[in-house]
C-alpha cells in the first residue's frame, strides 16, 4: 500500500490510499493577495500568523508555506523571506509543511530550517527543474509534488499528463526516490472553460493509482475557477475526485461546507472508521441562520499516525485563492 510520510517536529501523517483525505491548508501563499504580499515584504507576519491558527483550528491536516512575494530577484529575496515564515509557522503549529516555491534557492533554504520531514512543492517535468529539485529531495529524504506539465506547458490531453507523471517518477527513481514519495498533481482544470475537466481528472487519478501506485494532490479550487458560487462546486468536486483515488489537496480549510465534504467523504469511504472523527465534530451540531450548520470544536480532517521526531511555478498546485 501506497503511504506518503510527512512530518513536523513532533506529528506524523500518512498521506495513503487507506487514509483520511489529507488537508493541506492554501492560505499562507500571497498570490493574488496584495495585502499579505505588502505586509510580508514589510516584514509583518500578523496574517501568517492568523491564517497558520485558523486553518489547523478548522481541520487543515498539513499547511502550504510560499514567500513568493515578487518577481523581482526572487532568488535573492524570496530565500530568506520563506526561512522566516516557515520558523515561524513550526513555532506555531505542530502539523507538518509543506515548501512551496518555484526557486530553488528558497526550497534549499527552506529544507535547511525545516523540522521534521516536510513536503517539497514541487518540481515539474522540465529538465531543468528535475535537475535541480529531486536531488535536493534525496539529499533531506523529503517527498516532493509531481506537477503534470513540462517544457511544452500544460496539455489539455490527459495522457499527456499522465506520460509527464510518469516520466517525473522514473527520473527520480534514478535518483533513489521511491513512488511513495511523489505526490502526483494531475493538474485540474477549470470545468467553465473546459466541459471534460472533472471526467478528465477522474480518469487520470484512477490510472495514477492504479498503473505508477502513487499518492495525489491537486489546487483544489482550480475546478471552479471564473464561476459563481465556487464553493459548492468545490464541495460537489470534493467526494469526487477521493472517490477517484485522490490522496490529498491542496485548499481552503476555513471553508465549512468543504471540510464538510471532506470528512462525509472519509466516513463513506471507510477512512474515518466508527464515523469517530465525524461524530467528535459534528455531535454537538446546530442549524445556524439560513440553515447552514455549525459545527462544535472541528477535529482535522485527516487522522495523525503517531508522533516522530528529527529528520532525517507552481503550476496548478496552490489553486486559486480568494
Amino acid at each position: 500500500m501506497t503511504r506518503t510520510i510527512v512530518a513536523s517536529a513532533t506529528r506524523e501523517i500518512i498521506i495513503g490510499f487507506d487514509q483520511p483525505f489529507c488537508v493541506i491548508g492554501e492560505r499562507i501563499n500571497p498570490t493574488g493577495r496584495k495585502k499579505l504580499a505588502a505586509e510580508m515584504i514589510e516584514g509583518n507576519f500578523d496574517t501568517v500568523i492568523k491564517d497558520a491558527l485558523e486553518q489547523v483550528a478548522a481541520g487543515a491536516t498539513m499547511l502550504d508555506v510560499n514567500a513568493g512575494v515578487t518577481a523581482v530577484n526572487p532568488n535573492e529575496t524570496e530565500p530568506p523571506l520563506l526561512v522566516k515564515t516557515l520558523e515561524i509557522v513550526q513555532g506555531l503549529v505542530d502539523v507538518p509543511l509543506s515548501i512551496d516555491s518555484s526557486v530553488t534557492a528558497a526550497i534549499e533554504a527552506g529544507l535547511r530550517v525545516a523540522k521534521g520531514r516536510p513536503l517539497v512543492n514541487s518540481v515539474t517535468g522540465e529538465e531543468e527543474k528535475l535537475e535541480a529539485i529531486l536531488p535536493l529531495c534525496k539529499k533531506y529524504d523529503v517527498p516532493v509534488v509531481a506537477i503534470s506539465n513540462d517544457e511544452t506547458g500544460i496539455s489539455e490531453d490527459p495522457d499527456v499528463r499522465f506520460a509527464v507523471a510518469k516520466k517525473i517518477v522514473e527520473r527520480a527513481a534514478d535518483y533513489g526516490i521511491k513512488p511513495h514519495d511523489i505526490v502526483v498533481d494531475p493538474l485540474v482544470m477549470p470545468i467553465g472553460a473546459m466541459g471534460t475537466a472533472g471526467q478528465q481528472v477522474f480518469a487520470l487519478l484512477r490510472r495514477l493509482r492504479e498503473e505508477l501506485k502513487v499518492n495525489t494532490t491537486c489546487g483544489l479550487s482550480n475546478i471552479s475557477f471564473g464561476l459563481p458560487h465556487r464553493h459548492g462546486i468545490n464541495a460537489g468536486f470534493i467526494p469526487m475526485v477521493i472517490g477517484a483515488g485522490m490522496t490529498s489537496a491542496i485548499m481552503n480549510p476555513c471553508r465549512p461546507q468543504e471540510m464538510e465534504a471532506v470528512r462525509a467523504a472519509n466516513v463513506l469511504n471507510g477512512t474515518d472508521p466508527n464515523c469517530t472523527h465525524w461524530i467528535k465534530t459534528y455531535r454537538d451540531h446546530k442549524p445556524a441562520e439560513g440553515g447552514h450548520v455549525v459545527a462544535a470544536s472541528p477535529a482535522p480532517a485527516g487522522a495523525g499516525g503517531g508522533r516522530r521526531g528529527g529528520r532525517a511555478a507552481r503550476t496548478g498546485a496552490g489553486g486559486a485563492r480568494e
